[in-house]
């Protein structure tokens, strides 16, 4: 049996994010007692030793990493703010710079993520309103060579606003610092103290995924993957990163784009196989996608059951009740055994 693991044994947990605009919060409530017993459960039954924060509101964000900081593990602290402009972006992450900084300085053990797959979502690089319309653009050959003519490369205005930003955090903040980049960025890593790639397995990619992880290891620093993750339905495992695209939004109550079949064990399946990979090929830190999306919650009704389109370790209830797993709103999939028989060996 292989008993090596990850030196980072990590997952992402978010504390609310805006990615469908300013009404639509990724996490609504917010409830201190239970983000505190959900991050002690992400060390205590999950042997985790990292945690990646991430949302948009600066309070919950402190609030949520020093309770991890308490429990031992290290944060990677993810500010994000959803479709903003360049200068908007800059003057946010300086301000959560000076509340991460407040807490290294009480506890150490902070990482600052500057920013996450800006090319999606933040006004600017790319051509579009929002970060589906920037999204939308990756896809389509011809929009993105319309792009490259108005506006020039893309890695390069990326790679300049990075500088930009690591200048003004590093007024504030005096810890080790990475970004959340996609696998279509080409980031100049010698900004930041690791590189790290959100790095999902999918149809494209998957004959060569493990040759072009090891491409991020030309830079000499530790290579942690900052997401990866699988959805809940079976064929999720072909779709990875884009897995969650089966939701209708525009129907209310949500509901799925067709007949899906719900499959925990293509989930499991999935995080097995990478975290196998990951060990193998030496990464230095992983960080799962995600803990839970409570604004996913599971439906007997399969046309309903959003949490198919979840990425969570945890299936949520849209009541918040219905769970006998420590009085929580939600229950452990199979993925959530998986993950800590993974980071549990020694």
């Amino acid at each position: 049996m292989n008993h090596r693991t990850l030196a980072r044994k990590g997952i992402n947990y978010d504390v609310g994010t805006y990615t469908r605009g300013k009404e639509t919060s990724s996490r609504e409530h917010f409830e201190p007692a239970i983000v505190k017993q959900e991050i002690a459960i992400i060390k205590q039954d999950l042997h985790c030793n990292a945690i990646r924060i991430s949302g948009q509101d600066i309070q919950r964000l402190t609030f949520a990493t020093e309770a991890a900081l308490e429990q031992k593990l290290e944060v990677w602290f993810s500010p994000v703010l959803i479709d903003a402009t360049e200068k908007n972006t800059l003057v946010y992450l300086a301000e959560c710079a000076k509340a991460a900084e407040k807490l290294r300085e009480r506890f150490g053990a902070i990482v600052y993520v500057v920013g996450c797959e800006l090319t999606f979502f933040m006004k600017g690089l790319v051509l579009g309103e929002t970060s589906f319309d920037r999204i939308q653009t990756f896809m389509s050959p011809w929009r993105l060579l319309k792009n490259t003519l108005l506006k020039g490369s893309f890695h390069k205005r990326l790679n300049s606003f990075l500088a930009k930003s690591v200048k003004v955090i590093r007024e504030h903040f005096h810890g080790p610092l990475s970004y959340a980049s996609g696998p279509w960025e080409n980031v100049d890593w010698a900004l930041f103290d690791f590189v790290g790639v959100d790095y999902y397995r999918e149809a494209h990619n998957k004959r060569n995924y493990r040759e072009k992880l090891q491409a991020y290891f030309k830079h000499g620093k530790p290579v942690v993957i900052t997401e990866f993750g699988c959805c809940t339905y079976q064929g999720a495992e072909e779709k990875g990163g884009y897995g969650w695209a089966i939701v209708d939004h525009s129907k209310m109550p949500k509901q799925l784009k067709g007949n899906y079949v719900r499959d925990e064990q293509v989930q499991a399946n999935y995080l097995n196989d990478l975290l196998d990979i990951f060990v193998e090929e030496k990464v230095n830190g992983a960080f799962l996608f995600t803990f839970v999306m409570p604004s996913y919650p599971y439906n007997e009704d399969s046309l309903y059951d959003l949490d198919m389109a979840s990425y969570s370790v945890v299936k949520s209830f849209p009541d918040g009740n219905g769970s006998t797993y420590k009085e929580m709103p939600w229950e452990p999939k199979q993925s959530f055994k998986v993950l800590k028989n993974h980071y549990e060996r020694v």
